[in-house]
C-alpha cells in the first residue's frame, strides 16, 4: 500500500453551524428519541440518545495524571457517547448492551497471569502491574471497523515499559492477550456469539511501539466497566477489535497467536487489523468514516493518521494480504 500524504478532511459541522447550536439541536433530538418521535434521526445523532442514563456517572479521579505524547488536537468525544456506545461482545451484541449492563463486572480485585518466554512470569496484582508506572493522558483518534469513530482521552502507560519489566526471552516475537471468562460477572458470555475468552495480540515491534498503551481510565477517571476496566489495550493505528478489553493474561509466543474475529471470520478480520482506506472489508467501505457525533462523513487516514509513526513497521509488506 502505498502511503498518501493527509488528505484534506470532508467539511465539518462546525463550519456549517456553531457548535452550540449544534450541539442543542441533538441534544433536542436525543430527548425526542426516548418520546419516540425522533427515532428517525437516531442514526444521525448519535448514541447518547441510547443509552445515556445507562452510562452512569464518572469513576474515581485518577490522580498523577501527566500529559503523553501523540495527543491529537481535535475535539474529543463527550464521556457520555464514549461511554454509551461500545463493543464489548462479554455485554451483548448490541451498541448499548455494555453500557446496560457491564455494572455486574467486578474489576477489583483484579490479577494479570504473565506466562510464556518471560523472564518474570507470574501472576501480578493491579496494583503491582500498574502502581510503579506513571499515568499518562493519551488523546488518540479510535476508528471501528464499522465505518464510525472517537477521539478518546486515555489514560494509560506505555505497553513497552510493562514489557521490559516482564524481560521476555528473545525467541518471543509475539505478545498475546486474554480477557476474563466469567458469565456471572459478563453476561454475554452465556451465549455463543464468539468463542470465549476473547484473545488478541500483537507483533513485539507493535507492542513495543510507543503509541501502544494499556490503558486504565479515560477522560482523567478510572476505566469504565463498559470500556474495559480495569485495564484493555490501546493500538490507535488498528481497528477498535484490536484493543481487548478486561485483560487478565499476557502471553510471549515464537508464533502469531489465535486472534478471536480472525477465527470467527477470517475473510473479514485479519492478524494486523492495520486502518487502510484503501481495503474493503467485504460488506462495506472503509474510504471514509462517520466521527460520533458528526453528520457527515470524512476521508479515512492511513493507518488512522498514524502513518508517521508506524508505516515503518510494515515496510515491504503487502497490506492487501496482511490486513
Amino acid at each position: 500500500m502505498l502511503i498518501r500524504h493527509k488528505s484534506p478532511l470532508d467539511i465539518q459541522p462546525s463550519e456549517i453551524t456553531s457548535k452550540s447550536v449544534y450541539r442543542d439541536r441533538r441534544r433536542f433530538l436525543a430527548t425526542a428519541a426516548f418520546a419516540g418521535i425522533g427515532a428517525t434521526f437516531a442514526p444521525l445523532i448519535g448514541p447518547a440518545s441510547i443509552a445515556l442514563a445507562a452510562a452512569g456517572t464518572k469513576g474515581r479521579k485518577l490522580e498523577g495524571v501527566i500529559p503523553g505524547p501523540f495527543a491529537t488536537d481535535e475535539d474529543k468525544t463527550p464521556y457520555e457517547d464514549i461511554t454509551a456506545y461500545n463493543n464489548f461482545y462479554e455485554f451483548g451484541t448490541g451498541k448499548t448492551d455494555p453500557a446496560r449492563k457491564a455494572h455486574t463486572l467486578m474489576p477489583m480485585p483484579w490479577k494479570v497471569k504473565v506466562d510464556g518466554a518471560a523472564g518474570k512470569p507470574g501472576v501480578y496484582d493491579y496494583d503491582d502491574l500498574i502502581r510503579p508506572h506513571k499515568l499518562e493522558e493519551r488523546i488518540y483518534r479510535m476508528r471501528c471497523v464499522e465505518a464510525w469513530s472517537m477521539v478518546v482521552p486515555w489514560v494509560g502507560i506505555p505497553l513497552a515499559d510493562i514489557i521490559k519489566r516482564l524481560e521476555p526471552a528473545a525467541n518471543a516475537k509475539f505478545v498475546a492477550f486474554e480477557t476474563l471468562v466469567d458469565p456471572k460477572q459478563m453476561p454475554g458470555q452465556r451465549f455463543g456469539a464468539l468463542n470465549w475468552p476473547y484473545v488478541e495480540g500483537l507483533r513485539m515491534d507493535e507492542a513495543m511501539n510507543p503509541l501502544t498503551i494499556l490503558a486504565v481510565g479515560l477522560y482523567g477517571e478510572e476505566m469504565p466497566n463498559q470500556n474495559g476496566a480495569p485495564i484493555r489495550l490501546v493500538v490507535p493505528w488498528k481497528y477498535g477489535f484490536k484493543s481487548i478489553k478486561s485483560i487478565v493474561r499476557i502471553q510471549f509466543v515464537e508464533e502469531m497467536p489465535p486472534t478471536t474475529w480472525n477465527m470467527a471470520a477470517p475473510r473479514e478480520y485479519g492478524f494486523y487489523s492495520n486502518v487502510n482506506p484503501t481495503v474493503n472489508h467485504p460488506r462495506w467501505s472503509q474510504a471514509k468514516e462517520r466521527r460520533i457525533g458528526d453528520f457527515l462523513k470524512r476521508k479515512t487516514l492511513p493507518f488512522n493518521g498514524y502513518a508517521e509513526q508506524v508505516a515503518d513497521l510494515y515496510a515491504g509488506m503487502d497490506l492487501s494480504k496482511f490486513y
